[in-house]
């Protein structure tokens, strides 16, 4: 979509104030740190990802939005939502954002990784986090954002907008297939070995802290998570269906990037 097209989405209040002013406040959330590079954007490819005029596919930090429908797939809830919404924030700012690339700036598909800006220094991200647009998601080591952007998730989880108006947390009971998830149970064993930390849980799910990811947790608070109740997010492996699964494994698997993915419930 191009940039008059944008300007015409941001006229229709359908587009830009999807679920708007729930969290006016919010919008403050992870300010531009200073003057940025502004580019021009040639089209919104879904809730967290823009292809620029110059060329390059941009992929949001900290968020993860709904998947839009592909190849005969459906749309997950509020994948549509979430990209309309991009595209008002886009057109608002008359077609230009300014980025502020990541310390890893590539990901291995090739797009550029980087926080967005609108032309009055709102971060994108946080934005669509408080409308309950996406979920917030921490990676190594593009960590600068976590906190702003948990606090931005957090003020559309309490107020139950977006895709928080109904609980999106599951349990380990509950899964089917593979791809990102909130999940919610008790822990049974955590193990340390040269693989890294693995947290054991009920119904064959276990969290794995990879050894390069050692360094983002509190281990001694790890080690003793056994018998309290988390809930972790990410992308979990079905270690079945990639034909990696030992006997008295687990059959899911949820790597575990940053402390962020992991919170200890009362």
């Amino acid at each position: 979509m191009g940039c008059t097209a944008l300007l015409k989405k941001a006229s229709l209040v359908g587009a830009f104030f999807v679920f708007g002013f729930y969290a006016g406040a919010a919008l403050a959330f992870c300010p531009a740190p200073g003057k940025l590079p502004s580019v021009k954007v040639q089209r919104v490819v879904d809730g967290d990802t823009l292809r620029l005029v110059d060329g390059r596919s941009v992929r949001l930090i900290g968020l993860n939005t709904p998947e839009i429908g592909r190849q005969g797939r459906a749309s997950e809830p509020l994948a549509d939502a979430a990209r309309r919404h991009l595209q008002g924030l886009v057109a608002a700012s008359d077609g230009r954002i300014a980025l502020q690339v990541g310390r890893q700036s590539k990901d291995h598909y090739g797009r550029t990784l980087a926080h967005a800006y609108d032309s009055r220094g709102r971060n994108l991200e946080a934005q669509l986090l408080s409308e309950g647009l996406g979920y917030l998601v921490a990676v190594a080591q593009n960590l600068a954002l976590v906190r702003c952007q948990q606090a931005a998730e957090r003020s559309a989880r309490q107020a139950r907008v977006g895709l928080w108006q109904r609980s999106p947390v599951k349990s380990p009971a509950q899964l089917q297939q593979g791809g990102f998830v909130l999940l919610r149970g008790r822990v049974e064993h955590v193990e340390r070995n040269a693989g890294g930390v693995w947290v054991e849980m009920a119904d064959d799910l276990v969290l794995h802290i990879a050894p390069r990811a050692l360094a983002n947790f509190d281990l001694h608070a790890v080690q003793g998570l056994e018998g309290r109740k988390v809930e972790a997010r990410g992308w979990v492996i079905d270690r079945a269906k990639r034909g990696g699964l030992r006997k008295g494994q687990a059959r899911w698997m949820l790597p575990l990037t940053d402390k962020a993915m992991l919170e200890v419930l009362p």
